[in-house]
């Protein structure tokens, strides 16, 4: 289908990069968020290599790469500082053709945003309703404003309005049991190698950092690394009267030196505090000439690292789908969700079951898994990612 205009609500990373993979395809485009000021939630993301590769065929492999830190082994360690193993990612990157970019949130939302031009976005625009025809679709904005188009892309992210449209109805989020602390942080190699994702678990519990790309000002000898802390709590639980560095200390009062050092250097003010919510699969992801991406369409929990990839293959499956049918805008859409539906929710129900597992809610599983880390030598948590890497529409 030729000369369509394309209403997309959301400037994050599912709603830019499918503005961008729209306008490719030859289609007028623009985007409109709620907030007035773009900052994305969270520090940073694994962009594993079935993101990369969408980014690639959009033109933005060079970008990506300028950003992304290098990241070329894991290794997994006790909570009091044993290493249970250590694997190069050589391998996986040779399987699958491309390797991941670990980035910080903020400079992959700005890259993606150059690539559409500012032009392209509406800020300070909070969509509140949604109206069909027979042909066209029309946002409602709170201040009076309309936007007209033949398509609409909800993009809005977890809270999605636009969802409520699709499904008909308003949809809880399920807390996933544990909060998560993440940020960024300058760390010489002497408390982790510059190029590893190094892991600390224990105590159902979770300590990480994975190398994100440098600044040109970095402290010489030190490398940036985007760190997460995970502990199983009930979502209520208040922040420690004094503060989030103290939070951490009492939680991870037994671990190993390397730990004790990130919370030691890391800064509070700038450290994310996140109960972790996920959204049960959707019954279906399309209305009409309305379609859901990203975290709208299919909220995760963070422990595939696979949120954010999963909002890039849905930019490219939605151009894909316009560009090749032409039977209508509605009966594309239709084909975006046959394609997308059964991926995603398997994705979310993965997520969950290795955040289950991760985080203690069996015990003798949990504890099953940290022996046979011990004993791993990196081809079944490679050979687990290749699969999911290789589910994606470019292979």
């Amino acid at each position: 289908m030729d000369h369509l205009k394309a209403i997309i609500i959301g400037a994050g990373m599912g709603g830019l990069t499918t503005a961008i993979a729209l306008r490719q395809a030859g289609y007028e485009v623009h985007v409109y968020d709620r907030v007035r000021e773009l900052r994305p939630a969270g520090a940073g993301i694994s962009l594993w290599s079935n993101a990369i590769k969408v980014l690639n065929r959009l033109g933005l492999g060079a970008k990506v790469a300028r950003i992304g830190g290098q990241l070329n082994g894991v290794s997994y360690h006790r909570h009091t500082g044993e290493k249970l193993n250590d694997f190069s990612i050589k391998p996986l990157i040779e399987q699958v053709g491309q390797r991941p970019y670990p980035v910080v949130r903020t400079e992959l939302q700005q890259m993606l945003l150059d690539t559409l031009g500012a032009d392209c976005v509406t800020l300070d625009a909070k969509c509140i309703g949604v109206e069909e025809s027979a042909d066209r679709v029309t946002a409602i904005f709170e201040d009076g404003q309309t936007a007209t188009g033949d398509l609409l892309i909800g993009a809005d992210g977890t809270h999605s309005f636009v969802r409520e449209y699709v499904l008909g109805r308003s949809l809880e989020r399920v807390y996933r049991d544990y909060i998560n602390w993440n940020g960024l942080i300058c760390l010489g190699e002497e408390v982790c190698p510059k190029d590893y994702w190094t892991l600390y678990v224990g105590q159902h519990q979770r300590a990480a950092v994975m190398p994100v790309g440098n600044l040109p000002d970095q402290p010489v000898g030190e490398s940036r690394f985007y760190f997460f802390f995970d502990v199983p709590l009930p979502a209520d639980t208040p922040t420690h009267p004094d503060g989030i560095r103290a939070e951490l200390t009492e939680f991870f009062k037994d671990w190993s030196t390397p730990v004790q050092r990130i919370i030691a250097q890391l800064d509070p003010q700038k450290t994310n505090r996140v109960p972790i919510h996920d959204v049960n699969p959707l019954e279906r992801l399309v209305r009409g000439r309305v379609a859901l991406v990203g975290d709208a369409a299919h909220s995760t929990a963070p422990d595939l690292g696979q949120g954010g990839a999963q909002a890039i293959e849905d930019a490219w499956a939605i151009a894909n789908a316009l560009l090749a049918h032409n039977l209508g805008v509605a009966d594309a859409l239709r084909r975006y969700e046959a394609q997308r539906k059964d991926r995603t929710e398997q994705v979310v129900l993965w997520a969950r079951k290795r955040g289950d597992m991760i985080h203690g809610k069996d015990p003798v599983k949990t504890q099953r898994w940290y022996d046979e880390l011990a004993q791993e030598d990196g081809s079944n948590i490679m050979n687990a990612i290749v699969k999911t890497i290789q589910a994606g529409p470019l292979g």
